[in-house]
């Protein structure tokens, strides 16, 4: 704005017109003038225009009388009461589960989806059956949310369910279009609208303090307007139909005072504290404020009671940190502390905020600087910094008027139009039922398509600008299709696994049933199918798929009967080995697995008698004549079916044999001769002597380990000769 250039703005009150002229010096503001004009009816109610040509006239006349020091003004500055206002609380909930990545398309739908439930619960609540009867003057989000659990962005996540909550400002069409019909009676033009809580909020607690939960309170004359900030955003606005007039009137009757004597002494008092009055018979008195207060103090108690009821209401039946007074009967005497004591606040968390509390903020002349000033103030600066303007769009050829809070989006053109956006989605495909041993699930479809939004004649999103006049083409989008799916992509597990079995590869096939036929893991499914999967197999499982059965056999434990007694033979049983590890044939494998098989041994008769301790022969080492012998006798004799069998007889798994077991007995001289052969030498005489260890010894003599045996032969004597 240049320097010379010069901002026009209206405060619209109950009881009075507030003019000011603003001028923008840089980083400053500078009040120029201003101007304030009582209504000679009542053509203002609950902050909306019920008088059109009352309002209009007084409208004219500030004006004219403004013009005369400022020249022309063609276009003015106005704000909604906060008390046409309705704040509305919505969440929008949407199953993300299978969907791609969350977009900001999809967050901003979420968004708008709320709002657009929001705007049909005010309707409903106020007894209209319209939404577009409100307009959305702006909406915040209070928190994102993912499977119940509060997420700062949704942008990318992907679980089951999203959720959004918001909250939204409405404001009805009436209030609007009676504004703009009283304003074109006076020949004035909308240049900008903001909303009076918005516009005492802005000069007053800037957005980084927004996150505190304070009350601002701005009472005027006939109602008093409550706005409650929290979260960095304006959370609720509300009013009640008590404000000063209370006040005026409970001092005008308790001292006979005309009402205008009245107020005047209400707001000395509230400076001072003794003021002189005279009331209607003409007589003269003082009064002390502390008295004054005595006096009015039930209509003090229903002024404040009714305040803090409402700001209870608005804040989640709480306190909030701090409130803040504004207006001309922010001033009543001791409202400041009853309101304190009734929300259970320290004295200094409630207080008065005079319009030399807005910052940058100068005054041509000597101003009253009051807290009724804060309001028109606030109005001209936040049109100047963030105007809400009223704009034309057309979608699909149809005009759509609506405000422009901030920059104008697409998706606040299609709130504005009535249409709603979750009829511009597509719906999603069909699911299907299917049972998978004997487990319902469902199979959802695939997700409808987001609408296709022409402008100019190109695709643009929710979130794009448009400007003032501009055409969109909103077609819905496409529906979603049933899912096509085989029944791999249903089980937990691969299908098919690779298995290595005595280093040769093998391809297990898991055994599948769709509706009783056997089928592959390729088969597409369909709605109500009964499929039976054997998710798991077992090594033995694997080996009867692959024919290999006489390997199964080979496994199996080596087991025989001795003497009628099953005996099982680990060290002769086959062995399994799985990448590395002992195993059994029922143990699960899994894909990739190495499977070694080591087959079931056939002992001879030597081997069983070594792994059962059985003592087959008894042994004794000796040397006979000098050359070293063994002699053995059988201890244990092992027969099958009848027949003795050798030591490298071979013996097979499921073999009934017996065993008879010989008790151990010494060796005799006389067991030598099984072993050795006896030749009696050609001079030798017919009898012979036995030797053990070089002493005599009989048949019967008892022999021990490495003894020396030897029989010794007599030599033959001639015969001597007879001469004659």
């Amino acid at each position: 704005m240049q320097s010379n250039e010069k901002l026009f703005a209206l405060d619209i009150g109950t009881r009075s017109v507030v003019g000011i002229i603003l001028e923008k010096k840089e980083d400053s503001y500078h009040v120029s003038d201003l101007l304030s004009i009582e209504h000679t009816e009542r053509a203002m109610l609950d902050g909306q225009i019920h008088d059109v040509l009352a309002v209009s006239k007084i409208i004219k006349e500030i004006r004219e009388q403004l013009e005369v020091k400022h020249g022309p003004l063609k276009r003015v500055s106005v704000a909604a009461a906060g008390r046409a206002l309705k704040t509305e609380r919505a969440s929008f909930e949407m199953n993300i589960e299978r969907k791609p990545l969350i977009t900001k398309e999809d967050i901003l739908h979420m968004e708008l989806t709320a709002v657009q439930q929001a705007q049909s619960s005010v309707a409903e609540k106020n007894d209209r059956d319209k939404s577009q009867f409100y307009y959305c003057v702006g909406y915040s989000v209070l928190y994102y949310s993912l499977d119940d659990q509060e997420m700062g962005s949704l942008i990318d996540q992907q679980g089951s369910l999203a959720k959004v909550e918001i909250i939204a400002t409405f404001l009805p069409r009436v209030v609007v279009e009676s504004l703009i019909a009283a304003l074109h009676r006076a020949n004035l033009e909308m240049q900008a609208l903001t909303l009076e809580p918005i516009a005492a909020i802005n000069v007053l607690i800037p957005p980084s303090m927004r996150r505190l939960n304070v009350a601002l309170v701005d009472i005027g004359a006939g109602t008093s307007d409550i706005a409650i900030t929290d979260t960095g955003t304006v959370t609720a606005y509300g009013m009640v139909p008590v404000a000063g007039d209370e006040i005026t009137e409970a001092i005008s009757d308790a001292y006979l005072l005309d009402f205008p004597l009245a107020e005047k002494a209400k707001r000395e008092l509230s400076q001072s504290d003794q003021i002189t009055i005279s009331d209607i018979l003409g007589f003269t008195t003082e009064l002390h404020k502390e008295n004054v207060i005595n006096e009015i103090e039930p209509a003090l108690d229903k002024l404040a009671d009714t305040i803090c009821r409402e700001i209870l209401s608005l804040n989640n039946h709480k306190s909030p940190k701090a409130v803040m007074l504004v207006g001309g009967g922010s001033q009543t005497p001791a409202l400041q502390q009853k309101i304190a004591e009734m929300l259970n606040l320290p004295s200094n968390r409630v207080a008065i905020r005079g319009i030399d509390a807005i910052t940058n903020l100068t005054f041509a002349k000597d101003f009253h600087l009051g807290p009724e000033l804060v309001t028109p103030v606030g109005i001209a600066i936040a049109a100047e910094k963030s105007p809400v303007q009223y704009k034309t769009v057309y979608i699909n050829d149809q005009p759509v008027r609506l405000f422009e809070v901030n920059k104008l989006t697409v998706g606040d053109c299609i709130l504005a139009s009535g249409i709603r956006m979750n009829q511009l989605y597509g719906k999603p495909g069909n699911a299907m039922i299917v049972s998978i041993n004997n487990q319902k699930i469902t199979i959802p479809g695939s997700h409808g398509e987001g609408p296709t939004i022409l402008r100019k004649g190109l695709p643009c999103s929710l979130e794009d600008t448009v400007e003032d006049g501009e055409s969109l083409m909103v077609y819905r989008g496409k529906d979603g299709e049933q899912a096509i799916v085989q029944i791999k992509d249903l089980l937990d597990t691969e299908s098919d696994k690779n298995i290595t079995i005595n280093n040769k590869n093998y391809t297990i096939h898991s055994k599948i049933l769709c509706n009783g036929k056997a089928v592959s893991a390729e088969h597409q499914i369909e709605d109500k199918d009964v499929i039976e999967y054997q998710a798991d197999a077992t090594i033995q499982e694997a080996l009867e798929s692959l024919h290999l059965t006489n390997m199964i056999e080979e496994l199996k434990p080596f087991h025989i009967l001795i003497n009628g007694k099953e005996t099982v033979l680990p060290a002769f049983s086959g062995k399994i080995m799985k990448n590395g590890l002992s195993c059994r044939l029922n143990q699960l494998f899994e894909n990739n697995d190495v499977i070694l098989l080591e087959k079931r041994k056939t002992p001879t008769v030597q081997e069983l008698a070594d792994r059962k301790q059985i003592l087959m022969y008894q042994v004794l080492p000796v040397y006979f004549n000098d050359k070293k012998i063994t002699l053995t006798k059988q201890l244990a004799l092992i027969q099958r079916k009848g027949q003795i069998l050798q030591m490298d007889d071979l013996l097979y798994s499921g073999d009934d044999i017996r065993i008879e077991q010989k008790p151990f007995e010494g060796f005799l001289f006389q067991d030598l001769f099984a072993f050795v052969n006896i030749h009696m030498p050609q001079n030798g005489a017919g009898s012979f002597q036995l030797l053990r260890n070089g002493e005599n010894a009989t048949f019967l003599t008892p022999i021990k380990k490495d003894d020396r045996l030897s029989i010794v032969w007599p030599a033959k004597t001639e015969s001597p000769t007879t001469s004659n």
